[in-house]
């Protein structure tokens, strides 16, 4: 019997001296030169249900002057296309980027960029959420932080429903406006 306690201690040792000389970080996925960033979206409650928006990117800034042709970078966003973004709430969220990795810089703000397909099911009624006139197809938020080399950033944009639509009296339009709010993690 004591035999078979001493085998296994041993390959408890061993067990666990594999796992700890085993991992590097290039197991991790991590690069030494670069920052690894994933972006998820989600909405606050909100009474407005079925709230979709056309996601067509997620850039970030990355040169002060927001008006060079090179100041906004892709994220390459892997989920485009129309969602349901009242139903991103608690649990529930919609991944859009997925660790994509850019060399190590000072990111000044990130930013939805919506296609013209964002609407409302108001009792089965679809309606067309005006971005163009009143609206804003490219909602950002500032950042201001470097993103360093060999770190994770997880990035999660919430969407104040309540308080991104309102509607235009005078041209008789439902118009999205989305108000983010942005929260970073680092790992």
């Amino acid at each position: 019997m004591k035999h078979l306690l001493h085998i296994k201690i041993v390959i408890i040792v061993l067990i666990f001296s594999i796992s700890f000389s085993s991992c590097s970080k290039d197991d991790l996925g991590r690069s030494g030169n670069k920052a690894d960033i994933s972006v998820n979206l989600k909405s606050d409650l909100s009474t407005y249900n079925n709230v979709y928006f056309d996601i067509e990117d997620v850039q970030v800034r990355v040169k002060e002057d927001s008006s060079l042709a090179n100041a906004w970078v892709s994220l390459n966003t892997i989920n485009t296309g129309t969602h349901n973004v009242s139903e991103l709430r608690s649990d529930s969220e919609l991944l859009l980027v997925d660790h994509f990795e850019v060399s190590p810089t000072y990111i000044y703000e990130v930013r939805l960029v919506l296609g013209d397909n964002n609407f409302i099911n108001i009792n089965n009624t679809l309606v067309n959420l005006d971005i163009e006139s009143d609206g804003n197809n490219t909602p950002s938020n500032l950042i201001k932080r470097d993103f360093e080399a060999s770190y994770y950033y997880q990035i999660e944009i919430h969407v104040d429903l309540d308080e991104s639509l309102s509607f235009n009296e005078e041209e008789n339009i439902m118009v999205l406006h989305p108000k983010l709010y942005t929260e970073i993690r680092k790992f």
